[in-house]
């Protein structure tokens, strides 16, 4: 786009988190996503901010030199927030919001995504239903809409579609058989190391 980006990832409390993920370690699978999804987006953009209010978390994205900010638990509130301290940060940049739960997430493909960006933008998710990131234009509003039918609701508010050669950026995980998916594409060492005395 020709505008610094700066992403907003957010991270639910681990207890909460994934829910779906019946009979697998929900909260070390859940914060093994989030560290692959902000380890493979760190070197596409100008700086990643999470906002989480897991101490855990906060902990773990110290350790990899990643800002966190503690916020409200709601996840559009939680961007809206985000947003706001970044755009206060700078009034001219690009402001994303990241999903937390792409474990298969390839620097090249997110950065790619972000090269293809003219405006306000989004990256529906591989059924086509979801989000999986949301652009702001150059200074401007984030304006986000996720939860059911967020690819809709984005593309009425005005946001353009990406759709390109990047699945691991349309590979979020809800569902074992999401990621079972995501696994064929290759999974992020944390997640995987979570992964292997179940594979094993």
């Amino acid at each position: 786009m020709g505008a610094e980006v700066d992403l907003v990832v957010p991270v639910k409390t681990l207890d909460r988190a994934k829910s779906r993920l019946v009979g697998l370690d929900r909260p070390a699978l859940a914060l093994a996503f989030a560290l692959d999804t902000v380890t493979a987006a760190l070197p596409a953009v100008r700086r990643v901010v999470v906002v989480t209010s897991d101490r855990a978390v906060a902990a773990e994205l110290r350790a990899l030199g990643v800002e966190s900010i503690a916020g409200p638990e709601g996840l559009n509130e939680s961007l809206r927030f985000g947003w706001g301290v970044l755009r206060a940060r700078d009034a001219s940049s690009v402001v994303g919001a990241l999903q937390a739960d792409l474990p298969a997430l390839r620097t090249a493909e997110l950065a790619a995504a972000l090269a293809a960006a003219t405006g306000r933008s989004f990256v529906p998710d591989r059924q086509g239903t979801g989000t999986t990131v949301l652009l702001s234009a150059p200074g401007g509003a984030l304006d986000p809409s996720f939860g059911a039918g967020s690819a809709a609701a984005h593309a009425a508010s005005g946001a353009a579609a990406l759709i390109g050669p990047w699945p691991s950026l349309r590979h979020d995980v809800d569902t074992a058989e999401d990621l079972g998916s995501a696994a064929a594409l290759g999974l992020g060492a944390r997640t995987a190391a979570v992964l292997a005395p179940v594979c094993g």
